[in-house]
């Protein structure tokens, strides 16, 4: 586990509800804090699409930031700033599965939980916490390491700056 400090919360904000860069997480929960908070648990209602078998691309698989962010951006857009904002991203079982094979770490993906990446805004700074889960004990922690490198590699990629503690 890491945590990340980011310096520009402008920068930051813009590309996380600006840009696709984030889209292809799914969200395991969200609040956001304005006049009121607002809870999102993370669960997804296939059935709000019909007939998930006939309706094709307009039936996502999960709820992904793809989806969510329009709906988040909705909640804060306006003249005053968010008093706090908490975003748990969790990548993807496919992106797992090549994580642990381009890490060789000897792990099956049914063997993990999830890989979380913590979003929280609040008192006007952003920090970015990296976070494992695993379905199985080991002491092994290569995968919480390969994970926080790639967290490191996205941000840089992303040219998102980073600050470590």
């Amino acid at each position: 586990m890491q945590s990340l400090l980011i310096p520009d919360v402008k920068d930051f904000m813009g590309k996380l509800f600006g840009s696709e860069l984030f889209d292809a997480f799914a969200v395991s929960e969200a609040s956001v804090s304005t006049f009121t908070s607002f809870q999102i648990d993370g669960s997804f209602h296939r059935d709000y699409y019909g007939d998930p078998a006939g309706a094709g691309e307009d039936c996502p698989a999960a709820l992904t930031w793809k989806l969510l962010r329009p709906h988040i951006f909705e909640l804060i857009k306006g003249k005053y700033v968010p008093l706090g904002l908490k975003l748990v991203f969790r990548l993807s079982d496919r992106n797992v599965e090549k994580l642990l094979a381009q890490a060789g770490i000897p792990l099956q993906a049914g063997d993990v939980a999830g890989l979380f990446l913590n979003i929280l805004y609040a008192e006007g700074k952003i920090s970015c916490t990296t976070g494992t889960s695993l379905k199985i004990f080991t002491l092994d922690k290569s995968l919480d390491r390969a994970w926080d490198e790639m967290v490191r590699r996205y941000l840089r990629q992303c040219q998102i700056p980073f600050l470590e503690p």
